[in-house]
């Protein structure tokens, strides 16, 4: 599993440029399912035909990056955030734009002894990324106006836990695409939506859920950690790493169904997989869509707890992902008794 998630977290695929990781997704699961289709926003909907009703499982594909909207004379660009970021942790980090060109953020700062400030004040109007170039000219062969980029940063595996950039959500890509490898006897009607651009507004999850038209949907992302987990750790946020994954109840964009979450806790314990519940006091995921979907589905998430989200080292633990993908072959394979 490892291998396939290096190569999904190392794809540089932002919000609206998922071709390339759709692209690795597909050939992965392509032997594994009955059929698919890409659809015209983009989505990789896989079916796996099977006898009960029509369950939608859903991972979205892109990842939080930038664009480049001005270059200067010096040849500084300017960027945008595609999706949630903290500028505070832009400068020095580098950055790949769609074709290959790297550069690091730094942030302007006129006075020296007023640096610190500048750092307090820091925002997307004040950083800018540097590639080496001498002047506008230079920068322009390199770079174009409208250019995507996304953190350069290579997936770091350190035992039980793993660290990169983009596990959200590739982890969810990840088990997903294990999941489907692992389904022998489906009991419902199986369809896996790898979804694109998620971190600009949960967009493709809805077009997506629209045509599919679920029973039921369940959508598997990441979540955040808290003071169980961290030194001095988020007060509000009790998941943590290692104590399995996390069956939302609720975050800002969904409440989840109350009894497709008992089936599913009733189903972790059946089969003795450890799981924790997950009360998010902000974001959300693409189970926010495909719940409203139509007359409505019945609709929940089951979340990867992460370390330091929206970064460029996001941190997950090898547990809980193998436990996760214990649960959904579980889910997949019986029937759903509401």
């Amino acid at each position: 599993m490892k291998d396939i998630l290096k190569k999904l977290v190392e794809v540089s695929s932002p919000s609206g440029r998922e071709e390339k990781v759709r692209t690795l997704i597909l050939e992965t699961i392509k032997d594994h399912i009955d059929d698919y289709k890409i659809d015209p926003l983009g989505n990789l909907v896989a079916h796996k035909k099977g006898p009960g009703k029509k369950l939608l499982f859903d991972a979205h594909m892109d990842e939080i990056g930038f664009i480049a909207t001005y270059i200067d004379d010096n040849g500084f660009i300017k960027m945008e955030p595609v999706g949630g970021h903290e500028p505070m942790m832009m400068p020095s980090q580098r950055v790949i734009f769609e074709y290959g060109t790297i550069g690091v953020f730094y942030l302007e700062s006129e006075i020296v002894s007023e640096k610190r400030n500048d750092w307090k004040n820091l925002s997307f109007d004040t950083l800018f990324v540097d590639i080496g170039a001498t002047n506008r000219n230079e920068a322009l062969s390199k770079v174009r106006i409208g250019e995507m980029a996304t953190f350069e940063r290579n997936f770091l595996d350190l035992g039980k836990r793993m660290v990169s950039k983009s596990m959200d959500d590739r982890i969810g890509c990840a088990i997903l695409i294990e999941t489907i490898r692992s389904i022998r006897n489906p009991q419902n009607d199986l369809y896996f939506v790898f979804a694109a651009q998620e971190e600009v507004g949960l967009v493709g999850a809805k077009t997506a859920a629209y045509e599919i038209e679920p029973d039921y949907g369940i959508a598997v992302d990441i979540t955040g950690s808290g003071f169980l987990d961290l030194p001095k750790g988020a007060k509000r946020i009790p998941m943590k790493l290692g104590a399995g994954p996390a069956i939302k109840i609720q975050d800002r964009s969904i409440v989840s169904n109350h009894q497709l979450n008992q089936w599913i806790a009733r189903l972790a314990d059946f089969h003795h997989i450890p799981y924790q519940y997950e009360v998010l006091p902000f974001g959300g995921t693409d189970a926010g869509v495909i719940q409203t979907t139509r007359s409505g589905v019945k609709t929940t998430c089951i979340s990867i707890p992460t370390r330091y989200g929206h970064s460029p080292s996001e941190m997950v633990d090898t547990d809980d992902v193998g436990h996760c993908i214990q649960l959904l072959l579980h889910i997949a394979e019986k029937p759903i008794e509401l």
